[in-house]
C-alpha cells in the first residue's frame, strides 16, 4: 500500500470513528430533549393543580422537577457548545430549532458600557497603516455587577454662640428604625427579597457575610418588624379601597406556622382580596389585599368580607358558597347581606383536563373544546367598556352556554355516579348558576385567574421557607405582601416605592394624607414630577 493510500485509509477511519461519535452524541442529545419535553409536560401538569389541591408532596414535586429541567438544560448548554478542539475556526451556525428560543434584544432602558476591539494598526497582508472604516459588528452582553452597599455619615456639628453660649445643633434625621442603622433602601431591599424572591433572613444574612457586613438574622427580623408596623396603615387603606369594588377576587393558600410551645408547624392561610377592573377599564384601581388565618374555618372569610356588598368571584370552597345563597339573597344576621358569588370556569375546566390527560377521553376532549370557545369570546372583549362586554357575552357567549349545560347532563347521565369524568361534569353541573352568572354583568371576570395570580408568587417562595414563627408573623406578611403585590399590579418597582414610602413616613408624612403614598396615587405623583 503507498503511503498515500495508507493515509486516506487512516483518514476514513477517523471519519468513521468520528461520525460514530457524533451518532452518539445526537442521539443523547435527542434523548436528552424528549425528557425535557417530558419533564415540561409534568411541571405543566403539576402547576395546574397546584392552585386546585396545593399540598406539600406537590410542592416538592414541583421543586424536584424544576431541579431536575435545570440540570439537563444545563447539560445540553454544555454539549452544544462551540467544541475547544475547533481551535481559533469560527464554529459553523446551526439552523435554530423549536428547542432554542429566540434570542431578544436586550432591554434599551438598561445603560451601555462600550469596549472597542480594535484589529491593530497595521495591516498583516501588506503591512499598511492607513483604513477606511467599513461598519462594525457589535455584540451585546447581559453583565451584572454586584449591589453596592455604602455608609452613608450624618454629621450634626454642635456649635455654641459666642454671645449668649447657647448649643445649636440640628435634629437627628429620621429613620425608618429608630437608633438602626438600616437606612429605608436596605431596609426595602431586606423586604423584597424574603416577601418576593423568597430570600429567608438566615440566607440574607449569609450573604451579607459575604461581602464582610455581619448582620445577625435576628437583627434583620428585627427591621422587617419595624417595615411591617410602618405599612400597616397604607395595607388597611388597600383594605378598604379593595373592599368597595363591586367585583373583588378571592382565594387562599397554606403556609407552614410554627406552633407555641411544642415547636410543631401546622397549617395557616394567607388569603387574598384583589379587585383588577383593568380588563374592562373600570375606575377602581387594582389592588391586593392580604390577610392571615391560623386556620381554614369558613368563618374567616366571613369575618373578612364584612360590611362588603357586590359579587366574590372565587372556586367552589363551602366557606365562600356559604355567604350567600343561589339566589343572591341572604338570612340576615348570619352572614354579610348583599354578596353573589361568581364561580370559576378555570377551575370547572381543570377537572376535566386532568380526566382528558388521563383517559384521552372525547367527552372529556368536546368539553374542553367547548369550554375553550368561551375563553375565545373572552379574548376579543377585554379591554370594552363592561356594557360592551356584556352586550357581546350575550350574543356570543350565552348561546354556547345554552348549548353546553343539556349536553353534559346528557353525559352525565351516560356515566356511573363513581365515575371520575361524571364527578367532574357534575363539578360543572352543580355550580352552573355561579358559573353562568358572569354572562349577565360585564363586570365579573370569566374565572379567578387573577386571585391565583396574586398567590402564585406566595405558593413559590414559601417553599423557601421552613415556616412562619407566629400567628404575628403571619399578620406581618400579609400587611407587607399587600403593600408590595398592589404596587406591582400598579406597575411599580416595589423596592423602589416601597423604600420611598419608608423615608416618607420616618420622616412624618402627614396621616391625614397617607392616601397619597398609595401605588395608584404615588405613580401620578410619580409622573408629575417627572414632568
Amino acid at each position: 500500500m503507498t503511503d498515500a493510500a495508507a493515509e486516506i485509509a487512516e483518514l476514513r477511519a477517523r471519519l468513521a470513528e468520528r461520525e460514530a461519535e457524533l451518532a452518539a452524541a445526537r442521539a443523547e442529545l435527542t434523548g436528552a430533549r424528549l425528557l425535557i419535553e417530558q419533564y415540561k409536560a409534568e411541571l405543566a401538569k403539576l402547576r395546574r393543580m397546584q392552585f386546585g389541591r396545593s399540598s406539600e408532596k406537590l410542592d416538592r414535586q414541583i421543586a424536584q422537577l424544576e431541579l431536575m429541567l435545570e440540570d439537563l438544560e444545563e447539560g445540553e448548554a454544555t454539549r452544544t457548545a462551540p467544541s475547544l478542539d475547533a481551535g481559533n475556526a469560527a464554529p459553523e451556525r446551526r439552523q435554530r430549532d423549536q428547542h432554542h428560543p429566540v434570542r431578544r434584544p436586550l432591554l434599551e432602558h438598561l445603560p451601555r458600557e462600550e469596549i472597542v476591539h480594535s484589529p491593530g494598526d497595521v495591516c498583516p497582508g501588506c503591512g499598511g497603516t492607513h483604513f477606511s472604516q467599513l461598519g462594525e459588528d457589535v455584540t451585546e452582553v447581559l453583565e451584572k455587577i454586584p449591589a453596592r452597599l455604602k455608609v452613608i455619615r450624618h454629621i450634626r456639628p454642635k456649635l455654641s454662640c459666642r454671645a449668649c453660649e447657647a448649643i445649636l445643633q440640628a435634629p437627628a434625621p429620621d429613620l425608618p428604625v429608630e437608633k438602626g442603622r438600616p437606612g429605608p433602601g436596605l431596609l426595602a431591599n431586606v423586604v423584597v427579597s424574603k416577601y418576593l424572591d423568597g430570600l429567608p433572613l438566615y440566607r440574607q444574612s449569609a450573604i451579607l457575610a459575604r461581602e464582610g457586613i455581619a448582620i445577625e438574622r435576628a437583627t434583620l427580623a428585627d427591621w422587617v418588624g419595624h417595615a411591617a408596623w410602618w405599612v400597616a396603615p397604607l395595607a388597611g387603606l388597600i383594605g378598604a379601597h379593595v373592599m368597595a369594588a363591586p367585583v373583588i377576587h378571592t382565594d387562599d393558600t397554606p403556609i407552614k406556622v410554627l406552633a407555641p410551645g411544642n415547636g410543631q408547624t401546622r397549617l395557616g392561610r394567607l388569603w387574598t382580596y384583589l379587585v383588577d377592573e383593568r380588563p374592562w377599564c373600570g375606575d377602581h384601581a387594582p389592588a391586593a389585599f392580604y390577610r392571615f388565618s391560623p386556620d381554614r374555618k369558613g368563618e374567616r372569610p366571613r369575618e373578612h368580607l364584612s360590611g362588603f356588598s357586590g359579587v366574590i368571584q372565587a372556586d367552589a370552597y363551602t366557606g365562600y358558597e356559604a355567604l350567600t345563597r343561589p339566589s343572591g339573597l341572604v338570612p340576615p344576621g348570619i352572614v354579610p347581606p348583599g354578596i353573589v358569588h361568581a364561580a370559576c370556569w378555570a377551575h370547572a375546566r381543570r377537572h376535566l383536563y386532568d380526566q382528558y390527560e388521563k383517559t384521552k377521553s372525547p367527552i372529556a376532549e368536546e368539553a374542553l373544546r367547548r369550554i375553550g370557545r368561551l375563553y375565545e369570546v373572552e379574548a376579543a372583549i377585554t379591554g370594552l367598556s363592561a356594557e360592551q362586554r356584556r352586550d357581546v357575552r350575550q350574543q356570543l357567549a350565552v348561546p354556547i352556554l345554552d348549548d353546553l349545560k343539556p349536553w353534559l347532563e346528557a353525559q352525565q347521565r351516560r356515566l356511573s355516579a363513581k365515575n371520575t369524568l361524571g364527578k367532574a361534569i357534575g363539578y360543572a353541573l352543580k355550580r352552573w348558576n355561579a358559573l353562568a352568572l358572569y354572562v349577565a354583568d360585564g363586570r365579573i371576570a370569566i374565572d379567578n385567574n387573577p386571585a391565583e395570580r396574586s398567590l402564585r408568587g406566595i405558593a413559590i417562595t414559601r417553599k423557601n421557607f421552613l415556616f412562619l414563627g407566629s400567628e404575628a408573623g403571619g399578620d406581618r406578611a400579609a400587611l407587607l405582601y399587600s403593600v408590595l403585590e398592589t404596587a406591582k399590579l400598579n406597575g411599580l418597582d416595589p423596592e423602589a416605592y416601597l423604600a420611598d414610602v419608608l423615608d416618607r413616613m420616618a420622616k412624618g408624612h402627614p396621616i391625614n394624607r397617607l392616601a397619597e403614598l398609595l401605588p395608584w396615587n404615588w405613580t401620578r405623583r410619580a409622573d408629575k414630577l417627572a414632568a
